[in-house]
């Protein structure tokens, strides 16, 4: 079992940055990768970035491409993000979550692909 401990949310005006952070905790000697979903209220669950967490392959939502950037700490099982030119868009609940191991046709933007999640932290921008 893992477990995921989100911190750094809060509230940020348009334009500003936040840094979230990840701690991942457990049997995570054979986790691939770690991500971040955001849940917007009266919107799905979608995803934000991901890295593995050795920090050789990334991806991000075309969203926040060039504004988030993911990293990872191997040693430690922390992941980060960090979130510069804040828009209102971004206001939602972040989740960062991790696989059990990796599989065969591991998507890192694929939710499904994840098997442990936080209780996640929410982000507010003001306009």
């Amino acid at each position: 079992q893992v477990q995921l401990v989100e911190s750094g949310g809060g509230l940020a005006q348009a334009g500003g940055s936040l840094r979230l952070s990840c701690a991942a905790s457990g049997r995570t000697s054979t986790s691939y990768a770690v991500a971040w979903f955001r849940q917007a209220p009266g919107k799905e669950r979608e995803f934000v970035a991901a890295i593995t967490w050795g920090g050789g392959k990334s991806t991000y939502a075309d969203a926040v491409k060039g504004r988030f950037t993911i990293s990872s700490d191997n040693a430690s099982k922390t992941a980060f993000l960090q979130m510069n030119s804040l828009k209102p868009e971004d206001t939602a609940v972040y989740y960062c979550a991790t696989d059990a191991y990796y599989v065969a046709g591991f998507e890192l933007d694929d939710a499904l692909d994840y098997d442990f999640w936080g209780q996640g932290t929410q982000v507010t921008v003001s306009s």
